[in-house]
């Protein structure tokens, strides 16, 4: 704990608080984020006003631990807001997720003007902290080493109103080298089958269209229950509810990923023509150094089996470069994998030391220059096999959901995006009638680029929908209420998979 010195002095409760979210790292993050959002609204703070940039009364870092430098550039966001907070009695600043678990009393001493810490375990607590720490008028540190309560028995402030996330399960179970995340979210624990249906019906019945099932390694789900089809039979079940139109999930890993998944996949009409499956190295000496369970023939075999239960899947995938100890026929055995594979779009890293994980501590780290030559050697190739894979999508007709956001030249270009079933950006002309975000177009694909199509003749059909409606409301009832601030949420559509993470944190 701090000194009352280091405080905010109290403030008059009864004003209307605002506050701001900023969220950093993966998908579980960005879905707890929704659930702080709702946890402060539930208590009566207000977001402030789009572009305050630290001028809201409240300020919540949600940390990620994963990624290269992410405490330096958590204290250096902290250190920004000092002097505001000094200038603002009453201001309190907030720090939770992955890096607080991690950290703990450690924030509070390299940054005594921080008012509360709490973990990736207890995120239901922030509103009381945040309220304890205004009567105390000192630092409140609370880190809770198991899951208090199921996040998504929160409140919740859902960015899109038709595509939402559903976690199904938190934590993990693998030891992966490189990863530090089981260490913080824990052991894997799953949510009964019968309350991600029900959440999932009531995010339907609101307008939902969409709906991105998560978790850490999210086809393990059944482990904790002691069903190892628990996956596939949630896929299938997703099936049967009426008005859900796309289902997705991220991300599986290679050593759960079973034939009876597959199946399911193929089988429900509304589950999606797409797969995020982490290869992280094509060698099979580098994978069983990171720990990973699977070899480089099994990963092959389940890419060869979804393309023939699913011929028009488009495939993603995560890899690292440069892992310790690994050499130049290791990196050949990746190009091979991504050669043979094919996949539609990859999400590529060049391998860094992670403090508190085993291959930070192994001999052979690979020298800055080699790992750089080898990622582009990579990145050159898998856009090479992105725009052939987008080639042959050319001619094609598509029904698109319209999204908002995802297509940065829009204004300038007057035309507007949407997602393909299997998840491409389809960027297609604007037509006469009034389309909404959540809305249906079909349309014909004449252009392809590497990670974008284009549909540049007339759109075939227009279908108004349900999430259209719910869009429609949702953006009049902002209208009538003060502009809100981003979380750093999914824009809309599909959420986006985040290209800096690399293992772990929901991409295994």
């Amino acid at each position: 704990m701090t000194s009352s010195s280091d405080r905010s002095p109290a403030v008059d409760v009864l004003s209307t608080r605002t506050y701001e979210i900023r969220t950093y790292g993966c998908q579980m993050n960005v879905h707890d984020s929704e659930r702080l959002a709702g946890l402060l609204e539930d208590a009566g703070y207000v977001r402030a006003p789009e572009g305050s940039d630290g001028e809201a009364d409240v300020v919540v870092f949600n940390t990620c631990a994963v990624r290269e430098n992410a405490d330096n550039k958590l204290y250096g966001n902290l250190g920004h807001l000092a002097p505001k907070k000094a200038s603002r009695p009453g201001m309190q600043i907030a720090v939770g997720g992955c890096l607080a678990q991690k950290d703990r009393d450690t924030i509070v001493k390299r940054a005594p003007w921080v008012d509360v810490v709490f973990g990736t375990h207890n995120i239901g607590k922030l509103p009381v902290l945040l309220e304890r720490a205004r009567v105390q008028e000192e630092a409140q540190v609370e880190i809770a080493e198991s899951l208090e309560a199921f996040p998504s028995t929160l409140p919740t402030r859902r960015e899109s109103a038709y595509a939402a996330w559903v976690s199904i399960s938190v934590g993990c179970n693998n030891t992966c080298t490189f990863c530090i995340v089981p260490a913080l979210r824990g052991k894997e624990k799953d949510r009964r089958p019968g309350d991600i249906l029900a959440e999932i019906e009531a995010l339907v019945a609101e307008g939902v269209s969409e709906v991105t099932l998560l978790g850490q390694n999210v086809n393990a789900y059944g482990s904790d229950i002691g069903d190892r089809e628990a996956f596939s039979k949630l896929l299938r079940a997703c099936g049967k509810i009426d008005g859900l139109e796309r289902v997705r999930f991220t991300s599986p890993h290679p050593r759960d990923f079973t034939d009876d998944v597959i199946a399911a996949m193929a089988e429900t009409p509304n589950v999606m023509p797409q797969l995020h499956m982490p290869l992280q190295s094509g060698s099979d000496p580098v994978l069983k150094a990171m720990r990973r369970s699977y070899r480089q023939e099994r990963f092959l075999g389940i890419i060869e089996k979804v393309r023939a239960a699913i011929p028009h899947a488009a495939i993603s995938t995560d890899i690292i470069v440069g892992f310790p100890g690994e050499t130049e026929e290791d990196f050949q055995q990746t190009l091979h994998v991504v050669r043979e594979a094919r996949f539609a779009q990859a999400f590529t890293f060049q391998y860094s030391k992670r403090p508190g994980t085993p291959a930070a501590e192994m001999d052979e780290q690979i020298p800055k220059k080699v790992v750089q030559e080898r990622y582009e050697r990579l990145v050159a190739l898998q856009e090479e096999i992105s725009w052939e894979e987008n080639k042959k999508q050319v001619g094609r007709t598509l029904e698109l959901m319209v999204a908002e956001g995802e297509g940065r030249k829009d204004e300038t270009t007057h035309r507007l995006s949407g997602r393909a079933p299997d998840s491409r950006l389809v960027h297609f002309t604007k037509p006469d009638q009034e389309v909404r975000p959540g809305d249906v177009v079909t349309v014909e694909v004449t252009y392809a680029a590497p990670h974008h199509l284009l549909a540049e003749g007339p759109v075939l059909d227009v279908r108004r929908t349900r999430a259209g409606d719910a869009w429609e409301r949702r953006t009049a009832e902002k209208a009538a209420k003060p502009a809100g601030v981003l979380l750093g949420l999914p824009k809309v559509g599909v959420p986006e998979p985040l290209p800096a993470v690399s293992g772990g944190c929901a991409v295994d």
